[in-house]
């Protein structure tokens, strides 16, 4: 086993520690026989595996309950009679705070681990997890999974916070980083939910779906920053069920506000009516935004693009995204239009280099994160990615596809993916920072407090944000559009 320092705990991955080969079985097996195989090797469980792919798992407590259910001929059933199909499974590169959320989220003490061709190999239990650790994120998802009210998730959500200063610390990559706020904030949303439901009857009805929009839609939040959601619901939906969804989006909203998710200042949110529409209403609205798009529209699609089901109907994602897809590739003037909008978000770098900051104000002195790169790099490679049929996931995911495709050289995908990843880590460091001096997290740093290395890897993150915008000018042929 190897040494595995606290700090490093949660970046490392599945297979670092998951390499025993798996005990397995032919779902065919006689169950007797299985059993003398598990007494053999003194295991807990056994994975049953059919042409390298598992299918199925029995584990002690299912032979358990077989002879407390007194069931007659046990010599006559064979492992496909008792095992458990509809496995939870993880790849053995992702990393090990993934497997603790599922574990977590489905009660379960196992995982069986597949390979990039979803081929069995291994198992990862608890016991592997709690042998190689004394400090993780283990014991916060077990609080947020057994939270019973709001106030017990909104003393999590400070526990949070915690620990999320400690990852910083631990000098994981950003992508990393980030990966993990996604897992506790769905986590914690999703949670909340659940109490909502179990606690005060409300919930959202069958044939629903509460959307995460914007950045948490692309599960690149740095914190829990303001809210971005939406709902849709199906067109047949009587006035008893929309009334059931206009009360679930009112006490979502301010549940989540009461657990310390700030509301949107643009009010795009579900407890707002223009934020919560039939299936049918939102490909109308939607379609309007891209074919007559306002300078307003063109901020509602920019935030709705990256839609994302939290809770309900995975149907309505997968309509939506394909709804939006076709509508943008029939409208040609859509996407010259939506880069005109990202390229007038200038980086903040003047002649030579000159980091330019605010001149008054309340941030004088400062510059914008924010605004003066990771908008423009989010949304500039979220357009590129939507014109090639791409819709969902991260900046990373999108940047990464964009390369198969050979959309944009390989040179200038260094440059703008290293650009993103900078920024949006400067960003969560800064937030963090203010977090732990127990001010507001923002957007703006002050360039002189930077060390020598890190302002210049801010100039080059900002070169990089201008690469992107020259490629979005020369894409869409700006310079040739009437202003």
């Amino acid at each position: 086993m190897p040494v595995i320092s606290e700090d490093s705990f949660f970046f490392i991955t599945v297979d670092t520690i998951c390499h025993r080969p798996a005990i397995t079985c032919p779902p065919d097996m006689g169950l007797v026989e299985m059993a003398r195989l598990m007494k053999s090797h003194n295991i807990s469980g056994i994975v049953a595996v059919d042409d390298q792919k598992p299918v199925g798992i029995v584990s002690l407590r299912d032979l358990r309950n077989l002879i407390a259910d007194s069931v007659n001929d046990i010599s006559g059933m064979s492992v496909r009679d008792v095992m458990t199909t509809g496995l939870i499974t993880i790849r053995s590169s992702d990393y090990l705070f993934k497997a603790i959320f599922l574990m977590a989220k489905h009660n379960i003490h196992r995982l069986v681990v597949v390979d990039e061709n979803d081929n069995l190999s291994g198992v990862l239990t608890d016991t592997d997890l709690l042998r190689v650790q004394t400090r993780s994120p283990l014991y916060l998802v077990q609080e947020i999974e057994s939270a019973g009210s709001i106030e017990q998730l909104h003393i999590i959500g400070q526990k949070m916070n915690g620990m999320l200063q400690y990852a910083v610390k631990t000098n994981a990559d950003a992508q990393s980083l980030i990966q993990l706020i996604a897992h506790f904030n769905d986590a914690f949303t999703q949670r909340l939910i659940y109490i909502l439901d179990n606690n005060h009857g409300v919930r959202l009805p069958p044939g629903a779906a509460f959307l995460a929009l914007g950045s948490e839609g692309r599960q690149e939040q740095t914190l829990r920053t303001d809210q971005d959601n939406a709902i849709v619901y199906r067109d047949d939906f009587s006035p008893a069920k929309i009334a059931e969804v206009r009360r679930f989006a009112e006490r979502i909203v301010a549940a989540l506000e009461s657990v310390g998710v700030p509301l949107c200042p643009g009010n795009m949110m579900a407890s707002n009516p223009e934020w919560r529409h039939s299936l049918s209403e939102w490909k109308q609205l939607t379609q309007k935004w891209i074919t007559t798009p306002t300078p307003e529209d063109t901020v509602y699609f920019g935030v709705f693009q990256d839609l994302r089901v939290l809770h309900g109907d995975l149907f309505f994602e997968t309509e939506l995204r394909a709804h939006i897809c076709e509508c943008t590739k029939s409208n040609s003037l859509f996407f010259p239009s939506m880069a005109r909008n990202i390229v007038r978000f200038k980086p903040p770098l003047g002649m030579f280099g000159r980091l330019l900051v605010e001149k008054k104000g309340e941030q004088r002195g400062k510059l914008d994160l924010k605004k003066g790169g990771l908008f423009a790099l989010t949304r500039g490679i979220g357009l590129i990615a939507l014109e090639a049929g791409i819709m969902g996931g991260t900046t990373w995911t999108k940047l990464e596809r964009l390369n198969h495709l050979h959309l944009i050289s390989d040179h200038d995908l260094e440059i703008i993916g290293d650009a993103f990843t900078f920024l949006i880590k400067m960003r969560l460091e800064k937030q963090m920072v203010a977090l732990s001096s127990g001010k507001e997290p923002v957007n703006f740093i002050d360039p002189l407090v930077l060390v020598d290395r890190d302002r210049v890897q801010l100039r080059a993150a900002f070169r990089g944000v201008n690469t992107l915008l020259n490629i979005l000018k020369s894409r869409y042929k700006l310079d040739m559009m009437a202003r």
